[in-house]
């Protein structure tokens, strides 16, 4: 038997990764703080709320770069980085998946069902927990009920894999088995509890 009733995962740094190596070479190319000014909270945190839309998003980064036509160019080419599953991961869920309930969990865009889509991962999850959809981010405690809540189990019996600490030490706040997320085999060790 499991010391978990559902498995809760991340979709960014976890099951989807992005090129950060393009992403250096544009912040290289142009000589602009990208990453710093995108995921800055003030920027980034109306966009995953679904506050404002991730071309607003991309708008606001580009005026906080100076707003002339080079900053727009660049930052519609961070915008553009590519991105991929991690199939190795996707496999190691898809397992999980066989004996317990799936929630991707989420802090993400309005964009977010598209590019679940260009992945091929629209129906992968039995369902799908969007902080631009529901209106709370992850670490709310808040988001990681209603997860848990979706997947029709207890906060206790979730485990909750994410690439980001602060979300991870949220989720065992809450009685969750936490997994912080390196490599596939941290996710490989936890699936075996």
């Amino acid at each position: 038997m499991t010391s978990y009733d559902a498995v809760l995962s991340d979709l960014d740094g976890v099951l989807r990764q992005f090129d950060h190596v393009a992403q250096a070479d544009i912040e290289a190319r142009y000589g602009l703080p990208l990453m710093k000014t995108a995921f800055a909270p003030e920027r980034i945190l109306p966009a995953t709320l679904g506050q404002i839309t991730e071309a607003q998003w991309v708008e606001s980064v580009a005026l906080a770069l100076g707003g002339d036509e080079r900053a727009r160019q660049a930052v519609a080419e961070f915008a553009e980085v590519s991105f991929w599953v991690d199939e190795e991961v996707r496999a190691l869920l898809a397992k999980a998946q066989e004996r317990v309930p799936l929630v991707l969990l989420t802090n993400a865009m309005d964009t977010l069902e598209e590019h679940l889509d260009r992945l091929g991962l629209t129906y992968f999850a039995d369902a799908v927990v969007s902080s631009a959809r529901v209106g709370l981010a992850k670490p709310d405690p808040r988001i990681y009920e209603l997860a848990a809540q979706v997947a029709g189990v207890a906060p206790s019996r979730c485990l909750f894999i994410d690439d980001r600490l602060e979300n991870v030490e949220a989720a065992r706040a809450l009685g969750m088995i936490g997994i912080h997320f390196t490599e596939a085999g941290d996710l490989a060790r936890a699936l075996s509890l």
